[in-house]
């Protein structure tokens, strides 16, 4: 009888656990590609300066190498706007330097932070190699545990789409086989959000693990029935581009059990409004902004 109670207390610790591992925060300040606005994207210093921040989560993309390494890189390829080649030369045709078809040791030659991006004045230039997902990982919950951070998330959205297949990218199910690999190695599955375009990724994600959380990514958040009946079933997140949000678009996420965290909302007076109207959290550019606004 004993051991049978001490197996039943046993069991509801776990299960608060569980339950307690997967709780997101009350409004989810996600850093895109770490803090792109502030440092190189998808870097490990902008990842690292994200933490500083003070997000909630860390948002990043994921390519795959050809020796099956997961990649942390916006494109399958080397974009010529922030990148350089092995020997520190311009990029023309990005699509030519195929991650795909590298070993991670070819793709770390590369540089993709000491150029800047145009687009982001504020970004601090540095050299920068694309890190593979598994020591982000490493050095952000290293680093968190230094700072005395209690728990941290991931957003981590996987690349694919269906022409790309075979050229640039596995097939989804093998894509999101070693995502799910490498987080669960690092055991951080009850903490990551998988995050795609493509239903065919999340439909795999959602077959490998009811662990993780699944987000759908989509261009006009009017799209929210018709993504939902293409992919079958209802994610726990919706993640519509921010400019179409509206109240109702946010009652009729809601109502399907859904949060909602638009992507990617750099402006203040946007991040207010939204705010207000109701969504679960932000993908910005910018955390530093986001962090702020609720300071007098």
């Amino acid at each position: 009888m004993i051991n049978d109670k001490l197996g039943l207390v046993l069991a509801l610790i776990l299960v608060a656990q569980a339950v307690s591992a997967q709780v997101q925060p009350v409004f989810d300040i996600q850093g895109h590609r770490g803090a792109r606005g502030l440092m190189p994207e998808n870097t490990m210093a902008g990842f690292l300066r994200a933490v500083e921040l003070g997000v909630t989560t860390i948002e990043l993309d994921v390519v795959i190498a050809g020796d099956s390494t997961v990649v942390v890189s916006h494109e399958p390829w080397f974009s010529h706007t922030i990148c350089t080649d092995e020997a520190g030369g311009t990029i023309t045709d990005g699509q030519s330097h195929n991650i795909f078809l590298m070993s991670y040791t070819t793709v770390a030659r590369y540089d993709c932070g000491s150029l800047g991006h145009p687009n982001f004045p504020r970004q601090e230039r540095q050299y920068a190699v694309k890190p593979r997902l598994r020591d982000v990982i490493e050095s952000v919950e290293s680093y968190v545990k230094e700072l005395g951070i209690e728990r941290l998330y991931y957003n981590i959205e996987v690349k694919s789409r269906a022409d790309w297949d075979g050229k640039f990218t596995p097939p989804p199910t093998t894509f999101v086989q070693l995502v799910y690999e490498v987080a669960s190695a690092s055991r951080i599955v009850d903490r990551v959000t998988l995050q795609s375009f493509d239903v065919r990724s999340l439909q795999a994600a959602n077959n490998i693990s009811a662990t993780w959380k699944l987000a759908i990514l989509v261009e006009s958040a009017t799209k929210l029935g018709s993504v939902l009946e293409q992919l079958g079933f209802t994610p726990q997140i919706f993640s519509p581009y921010y400019r179409g949000v509206d109240a109702s678009i946010v009652s009729a996420a809601h109502a399907r059990g859904m949060l909602i965290v638009p992507w990617t909302v750099n402006e203040v007076t946007e991040m207010q409004r939204l705010k207000a109207l109701g969504v679960d959290g932000l993908i910005t550019d910018y955390p530093d902004l986001a962090v702020a606004l609720d300071d007098p």
